[in-house]
């Protein structure tokens, strides 16, 4: 595994079994067990502080950029992406274009087990994303989505 372009920030945790490179992490970072989180060298994947990240996940910083913000919490097995196709077979990109955008997910954020979130995504601030759902669009803040496409359930009322 090569690692390099990494900041880490203050009391961070990372597994030893996950594998990190081309990030950014700011202060009391929590990451679980077999992720794998990797930016670019021109796409420098950033994590704010007070995040926590659960097993399995995969974030995919690799084509576009992709900014977690502060206090967002993760659930395992969740898998972000900046990019998606078929990047083996340029015929098969004839009827299924790669698709390549920046995700930014929001400060205080809460993302359920097994999210998909695809790029060109950008969750505001609060949003919850509940278990199982695939996440194709952009929501405001205070959103509670979820389902296959995600759809908005509701807004929470402070």
């Amino acid at each position: 595994m090569k690692t390099s372009n990494i900041t880490l920030g203050k009391d961070v945790i990372v597994d030893s079994t996950t594998s990190i490179n081309n990030v950014t992490i700011q202060d009391n970072v929590k990451i679980a067990k077999y992720c794998s989180i990797y930016g670019s060298e021109s796409n420098i994947l950033e994590i704010g502080s007070e995040t926590y990240i659960g097993m399995f996940s995969i974030i995919n910083g690799f084509s576009e950029k992709v900014i977690i913000g502060n206090n967002v919490s993760i659930a395992q097995n969740v898998n972000i992406m900046s990019d998606s196709g078929p990047n083996a077979s340029s015929e098969m990109q004839k009827y299924f274009p790669l698709i390549k955008g920046k995700v930014v997910i929001g400060d205080h954020c809460w993302i359920g087990a097994n999210v998909v979130i695809m790029p060109n995504v950008t969750l505001s601030e609060f949003c919850v994303v509940a278990a199982n759902s695939f996440v194709n669009s952009s929501f405001p803040p205070y959103s509670v989505i979820g389902g296959n496409p995600a759809k908005l359930i509701k807004t929470i009322t402070k």
